[in-house]
């Protein structure tokens, strides 16, 4: 045997080759995890936002449910619970009614701007539908049921934008809380229900929707828009509120546990 022949060396180091490899697999595989996850958040919150405004514009939830920056609730608070009967097609449907909606709303922003500017009008999106108030000090005389003549053009306008949809109009009459008692109105439910349908009833008398999509109430001044303590407050109340909103197959705010009940209603059918 030569001494000088070299020795073979065993190397002791090879795990670490095979540790390399399992290292890497196992980084790739926490990398794809963690795309994968990520990608699921996303179309988690899309179809989460697609759901909440649906419900939102049928009044399911509050509004404020899904504003940044609104204040969390407690974590004992009662949350509402979705009514068993909302199928996939109610959350299109819902979907589609706010659209269409918020369309009217842009249209009907344009054509009463200028009664918007004097403040006799107002827009908004209420939980049953799209409000638009008509101030007493624009359409009606004091104490009077009886609409003053620039009334006509703006119901004109009113009943144009959602002529061909499949939208109802619920008329509501409300009054401020000071006390009236004359000899045609003994309280504020006469006069806020008369109010209410007489506006029901020159829509009718013009022929500017049908009948079975009308309906009138009054609520006196138990559903005030801001506050009776102070004089614009009780201007902003004395109004005539016209509510665009979904026939009742679309409509399920009903069925919301957060939806408050009326006290009391006079309500007139168009029919």
């Amino acid at each position: 045997m030569n001494p000088r022949a070299p020795r073979s060396r065993v190397s002791h180091e090879r795990w670490l080759v095979s540790y390399a490899d399992f290292i890497t697999l196992m980084f790739a595989f926490f990398v794809v995890l963690y795309a994968t996850a990520t990608a699921d958040q996303k179309k988690q919150a899309q179809v989460s936002e697609s759901i909440n405004s649906a419900f939102h514009a049928l009044g399911i939830f509050p509004s404020s449910a899904s504003k940044p920056g609104a204040t969390p609730e407690p974590p004992n608070a009662e949350k509402p619970s979705l009514p068993v009967n909302v199928s996939g097609e109610d959350v299109l449907a819902a979907a589609a009614v706010r659209q269409d909606l918020n369309r009217i709303q842009g249209g009907l922003t344009q054509a009463l701007s200028s009664q918007i500017a004097d403040r006799t009008v107002s827009i908004q999106m209420g939980r049953d539908g799209l409000v638009i108030s008509l101030r007493e000090a624009g359409f009606f005389a004091s104490g009077s049921a009886t609409p003053k003549p620039g009334t006509l053009p703006v119901l004109r306008k009113i009943a144009a934008s959602f002529a061909s949809t499949p939208f109802d109009l619920r008329i509501e009459g409300h009054t401020d809380n000071v006390p009236i008692h004359t000899s045609q109105f003994d309280s504020n439910w006469e006069l806020s229900t008369a109010r209410a349908t007489s506006v029901a009833r020159l829509i009718l008398e013009e022929n500017l929707l049908p009948p079975e999509r009308l309906s009138a109430a009054g609520y006196a001044e138990f559903h005030p828009a801001a506050n009776n303590e102070t004089a614009e407050g009780r201007a902003q109340n004395r109004r005539v509120d016209l509510v665009i909103l979904p026939r009742s197959s679309l409509n399920l705010s009903a069925t919301s546990p957060s939806t408050p009940d009326r006290p009391w209603r006079t309500i007139t059918e168009g029919n």
